[in-house]
């Protein structure tokens, strides 16, 4: 699996962390990420900068990105914070089915939007941001 998209709604908080923290480990592969509502062009949200920076990781390039269709077209697998994204996206593009599945699946856990909340919100997504992605990197390294 080389194309790997992460989605969120703003593409500001969550999906930007999870697509930092895959690409790292996935060095020979394309990760990006996208929202299904996005803030088209806008950087990381500065919480989610600050805490990428104290885990080595880097979101000063990151702009905000709307999914489209060639985008759920190129991904292989697409992974997404909450259950309701996930069925949000197959009602948007429905040839997606197959290939969405939560960051969490493995918990069986949402990623809570930490958009405009405290900083603990956002350390609890990174948490299980961070738990998601070591869950998913075993099975991506299996299948790949």
């Amino acid at each position: 699996m080389q194309h790997i998209m992460t989605l969120c709604i703003g593409n500001i908080c969550r999906s930007p962390l999870a697509q930092v923290l895959l690409a790292r480990d996935l060095p020979d592969g394309k990760v990006w990420s996208a929202g299904l509502g996005a803030l088209i062009g806008a950087p990381a949200d500065p919480t989610s900068i600050q805490i990428a920076q104290e885990h080595q990781l880097d979101l000063g390039a990151h702009r905000a990105q709307q999914v489209t269709s060639v985008m759920c077209q190129q991904a292989e697998l697409i992974l997404v914070m909450e259950q309701a994204h996930k069925t949000r996206l197959e009602q948007l593009y429905p040839s997606v089915r197959g290939k969405v599945f939560r960051l969490g699946q493995f918990g069986q856990y949402d990623i809570a939007d930490p958009y405009r909340q405290p900083r603990e919100a956002f350390d609890t997504a990174y948490q299980g941001i961070a738990q998601g992605v070591a869950d998913w990197l075993t099975r991506i390294k299996q299948l790949s």
